[in-house]
């Protein structure tokens, strides 16, 4: 990547993420390469593969498009993909194409599931918990923790604390 920008003269920024698995889409070095994205600071991202940039093709062209939504072009080296020709442009929109189909499907599956579901007469949703949160506010009230709460009531301190935070 050095070899490839020196050869074309840019400034290299280099972002770098160590010891951070890559199958996470927020990584402290590309959140700061994202960040830099959306101040204008680069006009080029040059990657090595795919794979070392983002691990879904989701992540991807989410990123892809932020690229494009800024002028900044995407250049992966071991794809030999450029967004900058005109090749590497209608990669990009084959691939926006795919992900779009794929939403579309996963979409119209989830909406069958769900139509299926409500015919067999299935309850959809989270279970409501119930318990008495006029209880849970007067141990509050009291000065017992959310985890106090949810300890003895049986339930999340999560929603203990959703419970006590409207008192």
């Amino acid at each position: 990547m050095r070899e490839y920008a020196a050869q074309r003269g840019f400034d290299i920024i280099e972002y770098r993420d160590e010891g951070v698995s890559g199958a996470k889409d927020r990584r402290p070095g590309l959140d700061r390469l994202m960040r830099d994205a959306k101040a204008h600071k680069f006009d080029l991202v040059i990657v090595a593969r795919f794979d070392r940039f983002a691990r879904s093709t989701a992540h991807l062209l989410r990123a892809l498009d932020e690229f494009q939504q800024r002028g900044i072009d995407f250049v992966s080296l071991s794809e030999n993909i450029d967004t900058s020709t005109a090749v590497g442009k209608m990669i990009f929109t084959v691939l926006s194409a795919v992900a779009e189909l794929e939403r579309n499907l996963i979409r119209e599956r989830v909406a069958m599931g769900i139509a299926r579901a409500k015919k067999q007469g299935k309850t959809l949703g989270r279970p409501e918990r119930i318990f008495d949160r006029a209880h849970a506010r007067s141990l509050a009230g009291n000065g017992l923790s959310a985890r106090a709460i949810a300890k003895q009531l049986g339930v999340s301190h999560t929603l203990i604390a959703q419970t006590i935070r409207h008192l």
